[in-house]
Formats: C-alpha cells, sequence, structure tokens
C-alpha cells in the first residue's frame, strides 16, 4: 500500500489546519493568538497612557489566519477590535489604533481565504499525485503461488507521492517474480521511466525462462525508451533494481540479479537476518559500459522465512548523528506472522530511526514463505 501523508493540507483539528508550518503542534496556534490578545489588554491596562501597545491585538489576527479556521480567524478579529473600543471608556485607546486593529484583522481574513484556497489546490495535486502513482505502481496482490505479499511506498515529503521508487510481483509460469528498483530523479520524468520499466517486466515475467533474461528485458526496455522519448535523459536516465524468481519448488530456493541495488534482506523462520550479496553490477541502462552476461545468485528460502526488497531511502535513512539505517542490524533476531507486520514494523522503526526526516522516498516489498501444515511450526512473532 502506499502510506497516505500525515492528514491533509487544509484539513482541520479543533478548528486548526492539520498541516500548521513550521512543525509545532496544531494546540499552541490555537492558543497563541488569544495568548497575544490576553498580553495586550493587560499591558494597557498596567502602563501609562501613553505607551502603544497595538502590535499584540494585530498579531492575534494575523496569528490566526494561516492555521485557523475562517470563522475563529474573524472571533480573534472581533475580539482584538472589540477590546480596543472597550479601552475607550478607560481613555487609554483612540480613534487611530481601533482603526489599526480593525483593518488589519479584515487583512487576517483575507490572508485565511488566500491560504485555504491555496490548500485546495494543494489538496487537488496531491489527489492527482496519488492517483498517479497508484496507476503506475499498483498494488500487489496478497498472494502469488504459495507466497503471501506485501508492499509499501512512503515519500520523502508530505503530500509528494510521484517518485521513481517501484515495485511488482507477479505469479508466473516460471515462478513468482519481484522487482524493485529505484529510477534516478524525481517527479514526472522519473514516473514515465517506471511505467517503462514496469511495462517491459510484467511483459518478460511472463515470457522469459530464465531470470537473467528478464534482466536483459528491462536494460533494453529502458535504452530503448531513453533514445526515443526527449523527456528521459539519454546520459544520466538509469535505475537500480533488484529481479527475484521464487522457484516453487520443492524446495523453494531464490534466484536473483542486482543491478547496483541495496542487497535484500532474507530473514529465516527463526528470526536471523542476513544480506543476500551479490557481486556489484551497473544498474540498468549503463550496461553497455561493462557488457557481459547478467550474474544469477542463489539463495535458499525455506519455510518461515521472508524476503526484504526495498529501496535506498530504507537503507540511507539517517538519525541526528548521521548513521545510516542497517535494516539487517535492527530485524536480526525478531520474527514477523507474515510479510504485513514485517513492513509496519519496519516502517515505523525507520521512522523512529531518523525522526521521520526522510530525505528520499523508500519502496518496500515482502514476500513470506508460509510453513505449510504438518511442518514443524516457527517461533512466535517478537516485538
Amino acid at each position: 500500500m502506499i502510506d497516505s501523508p500525515p492528514p491533509g493540507i487544509g484539513g482541520r483539528l479543533g478548528g486548526v489546519r492539520t498541516t500548521a508550518p513550521w512543525g509545532v503542534r496544531a494546540w499552541v496556534y490555537a492558543v497563541l493568538p488569544a495568548a497575544f490578545l490576553l498580553m495586550g489588554l493587560l499591558f494597557d491596562l498596567f502602563t501609562p497612557p501613553h505607551v502603544t501597545l497595538t502590535a499584540f491585538y494585530c498579531a492575534a489576527p494575523l496569528l490566526a489566519a494561516p492555521v485557523l479556521s475562517f470563522p475563529v480567524t474573524a472571533l480573534y478579529g472581533a475580539l482584538a477590535t472589540g477590546a480596543v473600543v472597550a479601552q475607550t471608556y478607560w481613555h487609554v485607546s483612540s480613534a487611530f489604533k481601533t482603526s489599526t486593529v480593525a483593518v488589519i484583522s479584515v487583512l487576517a481574513l483575507a490572508i485565511n481565504r488566500i491560504v485555504a484556497h491555496r490548500d485546495q489546490r494543494v489538496v487537488s495535486a496531491t489527489n492527482v499525485a496519488e492517483a498517479v502513482q497508484r496507476a503506475v505502481v499498483p498494488e500487489p496482490p496478497e498472494r502469488a503461488g504459495s507466497l503471501r505479499v506485501a508492499a509499501r511506498y512512503r515519500a520523502a515529503q508530505r503530500n509528494t507521492l510521484i517518485g521513481g521508487d517501484m515495485y511488482a510481483a507477479r505469479e508466473t509460469p516460471y515462478g513468482v517474480r519481484l522487482l524493485v528498483g529505484d529510477v534516478r530523479g524525481k517527479g514526472l520524468i522519473a514516473t514515465e521511466a517506471v511505467a517503462v520499466l514496469l511495462g517491459a517486466f510484467r511483459e518478460a515475467a511472463e515470457n522469459e525462462p530464465r531470470i537473467d533474461e528478464v534482466a536483459v528485458r528491462l536494460e533494453r526496455a529502458l535504452v530503448r525508451e531513453r533514445a526515443d522519448r526527449a523527456s528521459l535523459d539519454p546520459v544520466e536516465g538509469f535505475a537500480t533494481a533488484v529481479v527475484v524468481e521464487v522457484d516453487e519448488g520443492p524446495p523453494l530456493g531464490i534466484r536473483f540479479v542486482n543491478r547496483g541495488h541495496p542487497p535484500p534482506v532474507l530473514l529465516g523462520p527463526g528470526g536471523e537476518a542476513c544480506y543476500l550479496a551479490a557481486e556489484p553490477a551497473l544498474p540498468l541502462g549503463l550496461g553497455d559500459l561493462l557488457p557481459g552476461p547478467e550474474r544469477v545468485e542463489h539463495a535458499r528460502f525455506p519455510p518461515g522465512s521472508q524476503l526484504l526488497l526495498y529501496t535506498d531511502g530504507l537503507s540511507e535513512a539517517r538519525n541526528a548523528v548521521g548513521t545510516f539505517y542497517d535494516p539487517v542490524a535492527r530485524l536480526n533476531g525478531r520474527a514477523f506472522c507474515g510479510p504485513t507486520e514485517l513492513l509496519d514494523a519496519v516502517v515505523t522503526d525507520v521512522v523512529a530511526h531518523c525522526d521521520g526526516a526522510f530525505d528520499d522516498d523508500m519502496a518496500l516489498l515482502a514476500v513470506h514463505h508460509p510453513v505449510p501444515d504438518g511442518h514443524p511450526a516457527t517461533p512466535r512473532a517478537v516485538p
């Protein structure tokens, strides 16, 4: 599934836009205008009449305008203006001060409407981006052959879903075939390259009997389309990818080709985790620089095991001191009931690791080899 961003721009939480800027909690923005209004009243009451504190009254509706709803902004404007008007009875206000606060309150309402219209446009663009992303990178089936499958896509920036990360899983006559990749770049150009590669993968996975030939077809498709389409960079338009085939066996085994992509992680039945290492290879689209046959790697995939494929948004996620996220170190010794539970744990863990500050999009694909009936049970999931 594509992880939705936090509550959408323009939404309300207790009258507060849920995407309040600067990352401060929404309740702060609800209280701050009232605090300025109260400070203005107190200072006016306890300072000499010649001291002008108009700024405090003006600040209340202006602070409310970009983050609170229109009625709440209007309420703060009315309270600020009313407070200044009431002070005329105490001889601490003036017509100039009253008119200044009233004009600023009207301007705050105008700002509120401008921000709201901008929010609506961003929401519309976000919905379109999500629809495009879902169309280009559809959800894989929950089951492929005897395997259970789950996927996640998490964008680096809030409300930005179009990117170059991709995944796919297909049940074919030659076993279950998987693809996870990352196209260089962002935006619609990267999405165009993703569409090319996923289309080539679907066709090749069904028709090519060998996994290395699937990788060759992906290379050819990207090079061909890069030459024919002006939007694709003819020099730097490349993609890292790992192509996996799970032979239905028995026993189940994994064959894979890694084209410059972060190595898959295999979680054994007991929770032991390891990387599936491969000889270094150039990304898709750069094969002409180092021609040669694709190198196919092999690994066992016993019952109860899970395979995690991911993009570098996961492995390059850094914490406050610059330490990269290491999926093997973080997952070793942990067992999960299925791929959904595994990906939920990974997403939660990496968000905590980097405190939510993603530098790159993150695509995850997990497959689980269930324990067949009559087979010794695997350990229960542990946190």
